[in-house]
């Protein structure tokens, strides 16, 4: 029972970064812009937190700056898709290179920086860490990121589904013509909503380099967890709340296969299955496997129907053209 409680806790853990790249690709997809650029924004993010973390010794400075710098490359992104109309997927996948080759030029040497850089804090929750079984998975010694996790999903889902801006955001992913009539700016919703999937993105990122993994950068700092986070978003048929059970799913998904690689595995014995390196390899492709299933399940007409996907996503929006 201890192991397994370990392993829920931190796949909550883990799950934190997924969990905010994926809402904030929904985000951007909902207003109609899909951003393959996840996983460079996140290294962005990652990079920036840690190095002005380092220079400044304030990780909540280098948490904001991070978010901010990762929604900034995110516009590059969002001038090629919506002003330019090019194609969404392959603007993606060269942001996603550019944002890479951005942070690791100007992230060298950052790693020789492991001792001074502060990390957010953790903490217990007094009252709530009580609760049986949910406490320690939920509320014992996580990080603030994963707190403020906990309310941002149900007020993420709220403004979706019941606000205004809401509503607008919405229509522009739904029938970006028709809201144009009703004089919503299609264009201007896309770019703040493609921003804000960035500024998630960098979220998620710095997280990483802050609080789950801190003291620590590199080439392998997302270690894919951009890619995962897309397919995440069509998982969750673009909904925070089911975004968060598929993040932290995934958080306890990847952190049961590094643990069962160890010589002590569930029952408390030496496992060479999983113990052997070969078989581990496999072991790690899971959750990626499952990713690519969830995009080419996603693909097909009649299911993006079925799961309510956007219904303008992917598709650039002239004014004054018939149908969307």
């Amino acid at each position: 029972m201890d192991f397994i409680l370990i392993i829920l806790a931190s796949g909550v853990a883990t799950g934190t970064v997924l969990l905010y790249a994926t809402v904030g690709e929904a985000f951007s997809e909902r207003s109609g812009i899909l951003n393959l650029g996840v996983e460079g924004m996140m290294l962005i993010g990652a990079m920036t937190a840690y190095k002005v973390s380092a220079a400044t010794n304030n990780p909540w400075l280098g948490l904001l700056v991070a978010m901010f710098a990762a929604g900034a490359i995110s516009q590059v992104h969002a001038f090629i898709t919506i002003t330019l109309q090019s194609d969404q997927v392959v603007s993606g996948l060269a942001l996603n290179f550019l944002a890479i080759g951005i942070s690791l030029v100007l992230g060298e040497g950052l790693t020789s920086l492991r001792d001074v850089v502060p990390s957010l804090p953790s903490f217990s929750i007094p009252v709530l860490v009580q609760i049986p079984i949910l406490g320690r998975i939920f509320f014992t010694n996580q990080s603030v990121m994963v707190y403020l996790g906990f309310i941002f999903v149900p007020l993420a889902w709220y403004y979706i589904n019941r606000t205004r801006p809401g509503l607008h955001l919405r229509a522009v992913g739904e029938y970006p013509a028709a809201a144009d009539t009703l004089g919503i700016g299609v264009y201007s919703l896309r770019y703040f909503y493609v921003f804000v999937g960035g500024l998630l993105a960098g979220l998620g990122g710095a997280t990483i380099s802050l609080s789950i993994s801190p003291g620590w950068f590199g080439a392998l700092t997302t270690a894919g967890q951009g890619w995962i986070a897309i397919g995440l978003v069509i998982f969750a048929q673009w909904n925070p709340v089911r975004a968060a059970f598929g993040a932290y799913t995934f958080g306890a998904l990847r952190r049961l296969v590094l643990d069962i690689q160890g010589p002590a595995t569930l029952l408390g014995f030496a496992n060479p299955f999983f113990y052997n390196p070969h078989n581990a390899f496999f072991l790690k492709m899971i959750p990626f496997a499952f990713t690519i299933v969830v995009l080419v399940i996603g693909s097909r007409e009649a299911n993006r129907k079925r799961i309510g996907t956007p219904s303008a996503l992917g598709l650039p929006y002239i004014r004054g053209q018939r149908g969307l």
